[in-house]
């Protein structure tokens, strides 16, 4: 099949290449099965001597079949099969238009739909790509394979990456599979239900349904491109999903800082399992009045759930004693949107 999205397009377009009276005809004689000449004329307007015009044209597109009878029989050919070849330029033609496809530029707080296998693992890539310093991920293990190189690429420029397989039966475990190589924390889900997530530093991400990935007719993804949104795609993940979840590796090593995080269920975990005194900077808004709020100073207490359905820091101020919470937070001081924390003092941001 030629590469050209050029020839594909003609292809396509050659097959509806009807006149004034191919469909009429075309749907009448589908509806009837067999008619002939004067058949068609007496079910539709089409003139007499227009007939046979028409119906050899169908035949030459290959949706009847003429029987050269006394009269002229006119057969349907069955849908599926006289629709095959169109079927299959269609699919080949949405493949090499894919491959011409440049993104057209985003709104900052853009919300997108989408329904194409493709594109929605298109923007699974873009997502794994941009994340600077914090991912989470759930795919089908068949997935592995298509982004390890770019999750190895992540996980070397120490991007604190949660990866999630589902179903659990159809990843490799640990003994198979060197989960450190693509993964901070790795872990597996029965449920063969569970969606296909993706957030990079907690704004850009993706949430589709598994049967997006098939062939199913209900299918669809959302994009919530740079957007505070993104925060509801993680919060379920990690409050949902990621618990349901068992364990199939964990990075042995003590997370280096300073360090970024995005959430701050993953920071409070982080900090609890380091020994050791911390500082942080954070980047938020006041939960009362709404108005942007940077905070620095020594962590003093941390709080986090038995499942991080809640998570709480504290630091000491100049102004005095200040709690922060993720987003949306209600009974804290500050909603966090970034929060760094460092060893020695707190990180310039």
């Amino acid at each position: 099949m030629s590469s050209d999205p050029r020839s594909a397009l003609e292809r396509v377009s050659q097959r509806f290449d009807f006149g004034e009276y191919e469909s009429e005809a075309y749907l009448t004689i589908l509806r009837h099965g067999r008619l002939t000449a004067s058949d068609i004329a007496d079910h539709t307007d089409i003139p007499q001597p227009r007939v046979y015009d028409t119906v050899r044209s169908l035949a030459d597109a290959g949706l009847v079949e003429l029987q050269e009878s006394r009269p002229m029989q006119v057969l349907a050919v069955e849908p599926s099969e006289a629709f095959a070849e169109l079927q299959s330029s269609l699919s080949d033609l949405v493949d090499q238009l894919e491959r011409e496809y440049s993104a057209p530029a985003r709104d900052a707080e853009a919300v997108t739909l989408i329904k194409s296998r493709s594109t929605i693992l298109r923007y699974l890539g873009e997502i794994i790509e941009s994340a600077e310093y914090e991912l989470v991920l759930a795919v089908p293990p068949t997935l592995l394979g298509r982004f390890e190189s770019e999750l190895e690429e992540s996980r070397a420029d120490g991007v604190t990456i949660e990866l999630l397989l589902s179903p659990a039966a159809d990843a490799p475990g640990p003994d198979e599979y060197d989960y450190s190589r693509v993964a901070t924390h790795a872990r597996a889900r029965r449920g063969v239900t569970t969606p296909v997530v993706a957030v990079a530093d907690g704004t850009y991400s993706l949430y589709a349904t598994r049967s997006a990935l098939r062939n199913d007719r209900d299918r669809y993804g959302v994009i919530f491109n740079r957007s505070e949104l993104g925060f509801l795609v993680s919060g379920f993940l990690n409050t949902v999903v990621w618990t349901s979840a068992k364990t199939l590796a964990e990075a042995p090593e003590e997370p280096p800082f300073p360090r970024r995080y995005a959430t701050i269920r993953r920071c409070v975990s982080d900090l609890a399992a380091t020994e050791g005194e911390f500082y942080a900077s954070i980047v938020g808004r006041d939960v009362e009045t709404g108005e942007d709020r940077t905070v620095r100073g020594p962590v003093v207490d941390i709080s986090v759930g038995t499942n991080r359905e809640t998570a709480a820091l504290t630091v000491d101020t100049e102004s005095g004693r200040v709690s922060v919470g993720g987003q949306v937070a209600a009974l804290e001081d500050i909603e966090a949107h970034e929060i760094h924390v460092g060893r020695e003092a707190p990180p310039p941001i």
